[in-house]
């Protein structure tokens, strides 16, 4: 459990979908919390190195402007799972990476600008662990908004 006081809270409900859009966003968000800039940076440093916030950064809707995206799935044997994620995960083209309780139990999503680089990063993926990745892509799209009330 991470110990987060009044400040870091109000930071992590505020960066959730109201992250100034400004060539200073941290100033920004400091002057509406009333901290320095320096102190949002560091609280979001600190945040980030103990796991309560992972990046940050836009999600951008690939396939609307001209691009694609897919859910993939893989059975991963136990012992080689970090080195397969390690793998994944050194990909740009890869926005989330899940460990899941199933056969098929990691999953994750792949975005690009066309559907040959997707091909590409997964036969390079096969390439390096043997594995079979299976690729799901979007027929149709039901996108929901999540925000976590940080109390």
């Amino acid at each position: 459990m991470i110990d987060l006081d009044d400040t870091d809270k109000t930071i992590l409900n505020t960066i959730q979908f109201d992250f100034p859009l400004d060539a200073h966003p941290f100033k920004k968000l400091g002057e509406k919390l009333g901290i320095s800039e320096e102190e949002v940076i560091m609280r979001l440093e600190r945040l980030h190195d103990e796991g309560a916030v992972r990046k940050i950064g836009p999600v951008i809707n690939r396939n609307s402007i001209g691009g694609t995206s897919t859910l993939v799935a893989v059975n991963v044997p136990d012992e080689m799972i970090d080195e397969v994620a390690a793998y994944i995960n050194d990909y740009p083209e890869v926005s989330h990476n899940y460990l899941r309780p199933d056969k098929f139990n990691v999953w994750f999503t792949l975005s690009a600008a066309r559907e040959e680089r997707i091909k590409e990063i997964l036969d390079e993926l096969k390439e390096k662990t043997g594995l079979k990745f299976i690729n799901l892509p979007t027929k149709r799209l039901f996108k929901i908004g999540v925000r976590f009330n940080i109390r």
